[in-house]
């Protein structure tokens, strides 16, 4: 294994890496099932390399379905190929199932991971089944708007999940304000938040929310206060800016150093932050 397993590098523009992935010809299964054997039996580099390169554009399809995260496309793509290359090292041909069949797992899990590591630095979703909302709430609403008492329904019956919940995860992605009157006219399953409303909030109600923002904030700003100042900065190009954050590659290219170094260095760092702002 002499040979470097190399991919089209990403550079500064996400057009010319596309244009490139999509020139790499298909595999015929006979030329495939050839390919993984001498990968399996003899390691060979320049075989599998031969397979993630046919492969890039099914990762930039699989890619383009997670825009709705806002995160960049760029990085979604970089986790796919890692996902891609895990596939390519665990693809048995003998199986007798295409590759791409075989990757889409793997492929999809990659950006699953990132996507919950890094949307907003907060975990919206701790069960197995938020997390099948999660990611599928974006794929079935009908538009960006918010979504009306029918839509809502509709979404829950085939998620199997309660409207308010359906509700909650929406109110996580947008931070958009949602309705306060029932989505439902079932009294028994009234969750909406009108049923929780007083005429008005108790002072010690409001300053214990009060507390618990500033504390959260100075939580924060400490955590970042431990971090060195390379993590500090990744995280803040990253995440904290008003605007114009910076993509894997950006950081790459202003850091001297490789995207997926920035990518270890700002799992580190985000998992940092958490450990920092766990309650003792």
């Amino acid at each position: 294994m002499t040979n470097a397993l190399t991919i089209p590098a990403m550079g500064s523009s996400l057009e010319s890496y596309i244009h490139s992935a999509n020139s790499f010809p298909l595999l015929s299964q006979a030329k495939e099932n050839e390919l993984a054997i001498r990968l399996r039996d003899h390691g060979d580099i320049n075989a599998a390399q031969q397979l993630i390169l046919s492969h890039l554009r099914f990762v930039i399809a699989i890619a383009r379905s997670y825009k709705g995260y806002g995160l960049p496309q760029a990085d979604l793509i970089q986790e796919g190929n890692v996902g891609l290359m895990k596939a390519v090292k665990r693809f048995d041909p003998e199986r007798g199932v295409r590759l791409v069949s075989f990757a889409v797992h793997w492929i999809k899990a990659e950006i699953h991971e990132f996507i919950m590591r890094n949307w907003r630095l907060v975990k919206i979703a701790t069960t197995k089944q938020q997390r099948k909302l999660f990611f599928n709430l974006r794929s079935l609403k009908q538009s960006l708007d918010t979504m009306n008492p029918q839509e809502v329904d509709a979404i829950a019956k085939q998620l199997n999940v309660k409207p308010e919940e359906v509700v909650e995860m929406e109110k996580r992605f947008s931070g958009n304000d949602i309705s306060l009157e029932p989505l439902s006219e079932d009294e028994d399953e009234n969750y909406s938040p009108i049923a929780y409303l007083t005429d008005g909030a108790e002072p010690s109600q409001i300053l214990e929310a009060e507390q618990n923002r500033i504390s959260h904030v100075e939580g924060l700003q400490h955590s970042l206060a431990s971090l060195d100042d390379r993590s500090r900065y990744i995280i803040e190009a990253r995440w904290l800016r008003e605007k114009d954050t910076a993509t894997l590659h950006e950081l790459a290219d202003e850091l001297g150093i490789s995207a997926e170094r920035v990518r270890q260095i700002e799992a580190k760092a985000i998992q940092k932050i958490r450990q920092k702002m766990l309650p003792h």
